[in-house]
């Protein structure tokens, strides 16, 4: 028998996920851009970018709800707590890795998202992931590992964090996969307080300025308020495996960013392995769309 032709409306869901998705990587993947331009220590920065980014992100659940969105705080239930407990830890555990080890191990490291995600998925949702999938995200990592190379000078408990981060990215992805209607944008708001409040007793007010105060603010409501939002629509419409697949495009786009705006040439391998990790996601959607 003939399998039935999908219709156009889950065409079209398919697509703007994959575009909700890659939104979401663009935005993220400014961290490099942002974090390079304000002369601000690390918590100071995550301080001031986590809550520009939760008043932002607070100012859209407000034009799209209302009020009425106000309740969703009181109606997170224990998922999404569990959600605001895993994206402000996936923050924390990131700036600390980035502190504790080399960016190439935490680069490498979170290659392995997609890997994380699918077994997980599996694990809760019985959603096994594609051998085109599977295939696309040994590619990717296979980009990073290039981009970065394979160096011994990383540090056991950076290490330790970065897989921590992995962690709670999967646990996001798999909770909006499984929870479509919870409400994602309060969880987010919460985990956009809390985890930057408890860089408060590290924060200070050296250095301090109108430009640097705006920068800090651009870069919660581009990288965090955008990227969240993006990603809270995408992630819910797509498999785990998928959603950290697109998340993979991260690992080029932030050197790239930098290189356009400071004119820093990247290296060969940089190049090769981005090249790599790109054509490996492309490799990918343009199968599905044969595929259907």
């Amino acid at each position: 028998m003939a399998r039935p032709a999908q219709s156009p409306p889950a065409l079209l869901m398919d697509r703007r996920a994959y575009l909700l998705l890659f939104g979401a990587t663009l935005a993220w993947s400014t961290s490099g851009l942002f974090a390079r331009s304000i002369p601000l220590d690390t918590p100071t920065v995550i301080l001031w970018r986590g809550l520009a980014g939760a008043a932002g992100l607070f100012a859209t659940l407000l034009v799209l709800k209302g009020r009425a969105g106000l309740g969703d705080f009181a109606r997170l239930g224990g998922v999404g707590w569990l959600y605001a407990l895993c994206s402000g830890l996936g923050m924390l555990f990131f700036v600390g890795a980035l502190k504790a080890t080399t960016i190439a191990n935490v680069a490498i490291i979170y290659a392995t998202v997609p890997f994380a995600a699918a077994a997980l998925g599996w694990l809760v949702l019985r959603e096994a992931p594609s051998r085109a999938a599977l295939l696309a995200s040994a590619l990717a990592l296979a980009g990073a590992v290039v981009m970065v190379g394979l160096g011994g000078d990383g540090h056991w408990l950076g290490d330790l964090m970065a897989v921590g981060m992995v962690a709670s990215m999967a646990g996001i992805i798999v909770i909006a996969r499984a929870r479509p209607a919870m409400h994602a944008l309060a969880a987010g708001i919460v985990s956009a307080v809390w985890a930057p409040l408890a860089c408060l007793p590290f924060a200070t007010l050296d250095g301090i300025t109108p430009a640097t105060v705006t920068m800090m603010v651009a870069f919660g409501l581009v990288n965090s308020t955008l990227g969240f939002a993006l990603f809270v629509s995408g992630s819910r419409r797509a498999p785990p495996v998928v959603t950290g697949l697109m998340g993979a495009l991260e690992t080029p786009l932030t050197p790239l960013w930098v290189w356009l705006m400071f004119s820093e040439t990247p290296s060969g391998p940089t190049l090769a392995g981005g090249a790599l990790v790109m054509l490996a996601v492309g490799w990918f959607i343009l199968s599905q769309a044969r595929g259907r």
